[in-house]
């Protein structure tokens, strides 16, 4: 089928049966004056006709209005009112009220940069307005097929082993711009043409669906990157969040944007029958992990070498990660997804994730990536595996949201030192309270004197000269302090206990 007119000025300047003639060169035009789109074609011979336009208008006139015109400045005013109301062009009907196009009409349009032609007297109005009319059906047409057709290409793209990925790939084609899908933790998946969109502009784009996916709502956006314009979509139901589509495009008219909305909802779909698959190998996966918290990987190894990759290759860190339920699928994902040998499972305890050694720095981008508090194993093998997985519990307790804390951390400080928890603490508190109260009462400093008596052994003389009093000041505030607190401490449980009472609320 023969290439319809565009409806444009060009379009109807080169139809020969209009016999359309151009005033002066497209060169003095504003760039792409003859290329804008029409939607309609109006004749008037008003002074001033722009309270009853319309845009994208193209204007005639047989030039009536400028009868009792006595130099340029009414025709100047005209030209410059059409200008403001966004006119395309003006036709000037020759032969019918004067004698060609009046100099001072086209020289008021030159000034403004706006077309204007001549339309001969043997042409009528009626015949340019329904020849644009007629391409504007056409294009409408043109649209409407171009429609159907690719949404039929898209719905056999979606019938192939890969289906969303040649969906994607179909959609780039019909739009004739780049496509990238993006997974639910920000990760560029699939794009199509591959590699097709540059570091600098790919950056801006993950950046900005990264923003989409964690504020968790169903949403689109338009971002413009190293100078091309996009327009995202997020996908799935808001608060379950799969993923999101990129388009390198703006401005897509109706058929444009019923294509794509067809494509996210196939899209949209298609990640969320995979949920109950993600559940089953996350089921999965928690057994595999109970399995080798008995220290013995020689049923999980197998399964797993199989499913996925193998086990990591001793020795081995373990860490278990405690996140959000709603962001649990997405942390899977993005696991999943790294390079190299990782595992990991839901444990009794938390995500527990298994490393190479080498491979540590990869738990540190997890927790900065998910907000997680992660908590890291020294390094062992798979016959301790539960040792290890005690170890990253407890480094996790004392860690926070967003950090790693290592199990080497926590041992370097010894016993005493993991006893600021909140339990221990609260107990230390209520222990050493006879002895602040009675400080605060009378003024003594009993609680200062017996820290510093422990801290010198429990011997009197060397804590009298530490405190700079005399040793009968400080074996007599012992006495008053184990008095007030119902305990002998001449010996040593007694003390130790003490002790790890002032640790606790040090």
């Amino acid at each position: 089928m023969a290439a319809r007119p565009e409806p444009t000025l060009r379009a109807l300047l080169t139809r020969r049966e209009l016999s359309l003639r151009l005033a002066g060169s497209e060169a003095e035009l504003a760039p792409g004056a003859l290329d804008a789109p029409l939607r309609w074609v109006h004749g008037s011979d008003l002074a001033d006709p722009t309270p009853f336009l319309t845009d994208d208008l193209l204007l005639l006139t047989t030039g009536t209005q400028f009868d009792d015109a006595g130099g340029p400045e009414p025709y100047r005013d005209y030209v410059a009112r059409l200008a403001r109301r966004g006119v395309r062009g003006l036709g000037f009907g020759t032969e019918v009220v004067r004698h060609g196009i009046p100099a001072a009409l086209a020289e008021a349009c030159a000034a403004e940069r706006m077309p204007l032609f001549e339309v001969p007297y043997r042409t009528p109005f009626i015949a340019l307005a329904q020849a644009n009319a007629e391409a504007v059906a056409a294009q409408a047409y043109a649209r409407r097929s171009w429609a159907l057709a690719a949404q039929r290409a898209i719905s056999l793209a979606a019938l192939q082993p890969d289906g969303l990925g040649a969906t994607l790939a179909e959609l780039g084609r019909q739009l004739g711009a780049w496509v990238g899908l993006f997974d639910a933790a920000g990760a560029l998946v699939r794009d199509h043409p591959a590699g097709g969109l540059a570091a600098e502009a790919l950056t801006g784009v993950t950046g900005e669906v990264g923003a989409m996916l964690r504020r968790g709502v169903r949403a689109g956006s338009s971002l413009e990157s190293a100078g091309q314009r996009f327009t995202l979509q997020t996908l799935g139901r808001g608060g379950q969040l799969r993923g999101a589509i990129a388009i390198a495009a703006t401005g897509l008219d109706a058929e444009g944007r019923g294509v794509l909305t067809s494509v996210i909802a196939m899209a949209g779909l298609a990640l969320e029958q995979t949920v109950g698959l993600n559940q089953a190998r996350e089921a999965l996966r928690g057994g595999l992990v109970r399995s080798l918290l008995s220290d013995d990987p020689s049923v999980a190894a197998p399964v797993v070498g199989e499913l996925w990759t193998p086990l990591p290759a001793a020795p081995i860190v373990v860490a278990v990660a405690s996140l959000p339920a709603t962001r649990a699928q997405v942390a899977s994902d993005w696991l999943e997804g790294q390079s190299g040998s990782v595992f990991h499972g839901q444990g009794p305890d938390g995500l527990v994730i298994v490393v190479g050694v080498a491979d540590q720095p990869l738990l540190d981008e997890f927790a900065a990536l998910f907000e997680a508090g992660v908590g890291v194993s020294r390094p062992s093998d798979y016959q301790d595996f539960s040792g290890a997985h005690a170890q990253a519990v407890a480094a996790r307790a004392r860690g926070g949201a967003g950090r790693v804390t290592r199990f080497t951390e926590l041992a370097g400080d010894g016993v005493l030192a993991q006893l600021s928890g909140t339990d221990a603490t609260a107990i230390a508190e209520a222990q050493l309270a006879p002895l602040r109260e009675h400080d605060r009462r009378h003024g003594t400093a009993l609680l200062h004197t017996v820290r510093v008596w422990l801290e010198c052994d429990a011997r009197i003389e060397t804590a009298a000269q530490a405190l700079g009093v005399h040793r009968h000041t400080v074996r007599t505030r012992v006495a008053q302090a184990q008095q007030l607190l119902g305990v002998d401490l001449a010996g040593f449980p007694a003390r130790a206990e003490l002790w790890a009472a002032l640790v606790a609320t040090r």
